[in-house]
């Protein structure tokens, strides 16, 4: 039998509470496979500073290097937010994905039939959306220098390399092999020169996919786009600062935060996590929505894993359980039969991945 070795980052807020369901679901899906799990508990966020004084500890760091992949829950909250900058629990996490160097943030948005009514947009304008925002997660305005600021003035610089781009693009044009063969890369090429460059790598990398269909689009086209006319895309591929708020702007086309998972991956190492934040004013209360985390859990199985027909299980008793109306309480407007606290839907989606 073969044993995969996956850090857990439980992080703040509902961090652990999240964590413990996908845990809960990944041990029920293994027991129908030829396969299992070792799992290694790591600090980071608020959590690891009140511990060790920093919120990414280098013990985190080996940790996470000598695994398989990393299932990460969520960090922060107003405890920490008057730390200095370096000693907050974001900081942490950047440095975490820059340590890793996962690169390609992966970010699904998936609207389910079952939840149609939850989103804020007409049935009709959401109803079979399925797409993918790529994100480059390590490079672009977020890491660029010179950085700085003084009393009067706050500077950023908006840097990337053409290798940075080639192999994001990369990831992007494989992943739309898998799909429908469309991508979409999203720019400000007419103002930015950084983007011009962009523009020009993504298009020679489209060259060795031919059967991928590539198309342009500028940022703040592509954030009306996806409120007009979402089912247009498939692949979406961006920079760091561009996908950061188009992700989100996508997320909301399901109607909550709390179903749509993500994964950071890069040559080493992938990290996938819901794309929530910790929510530390629901924490403890068994009211959060793990649904998120279960699907980082099945993104991991798929893109770090391999176990395919794992993930598909997964994916198919979120489906079942939304379908026969289990809702948490974010959601229990929307056609409930029955509301269950988080631990209650852990138990139910890992029930039907066992069958």
């Amino acid at each position: 039998m073969k044993t995969y070795k996956i850090a857990l980052i439980k992080g703040d807020g509902i961090g652990p509470e999240i964590i413990d369901e996908a845990v809960k679901v990944l041990d029920s899906v293994a027991s129908c496979f030829d396969f299992d799990f070792e799992y290694e508990e790591a600090l980071m966020g608020g959590c690891a500073y009140d511990v060790t004084g920093d919120p990414l500890p280098q013990e985190t760091i080996n940790i996470a290097l000598n695994s398989d992949a990393v299932l990460f829950g969520a960090i922060g909250g107003v405890k920490w937010d008057k730390l200095p900058r370096e000693k907050r629990p974001e900081s942490g996490l950047l440095r975490f994905r820059k340590e890793l160097g996962v690169y390609a943030n992966l970010r699904p948005a998936v609207v389910y039939d079952e939840l149609i009514n939850a989103s804020s947009l007409k049935p009709s304008v959401v109803k079979g959306v399925d797409l993918m925002v790529v994100r480059e997660l390590i490079g672009g305005i977020y890491f660029g220098e010179p950085k700085g600021r003084d009393e009067n003035k706050g500077w950023n610089t908006m840097v990337y390399t053409r290798d940075e781009i080639v192999r994001i693009a990369h990831q992007a044009f494989k992943i739309a092999m898998t799909r429908s063969k469309k991508v979409c890369s999203i720019d400000k090429a007419n103002v930015l020169d950084v983007s011009q460059l962009w523009r020009e790598v993504v298009e020679d990398v489209a060259k060795e996919y031919p059967e991928v269909e590539l198309s342009h689009m500028y940022v703040d086209n592509a954030a009306m786009q996806l409120i007009r006319d979402p089912k247009q895309f498939d692949v979406m591929l961006t920079g760091n600062i561009f996908g950061d708020i188009l992700s989100d702007e996508a997320s909301m086309l399901s109607g909550s935060i709390g179903l749509l998972p993500s994964a950071s991956v890069g040559a080493k190492i992938g990290v996938y996590e819901p794309i929530h934040g910790s929510a530390p004013d629901i924490a403890g209360q068994g009211i959060a929505n793990p649904i998120a985390t279960i699907a980082s859990a099945s993104m991991m199985l798929r893109y770090a894993l391999g176990e395919n027909e794992a993930a598909d299980k997964i994916d198919n008793a979120i489906k079942r359980a939304l379908k026969e109306g289990y809702r948490t309480k974010d959601l229990a407007a929307y056609d409930a039969k029955e509301v269950c606290s988080t631990s209650e839907m852990g138990s139910i989606i890992a029930n039907y991945a066992a069958k």
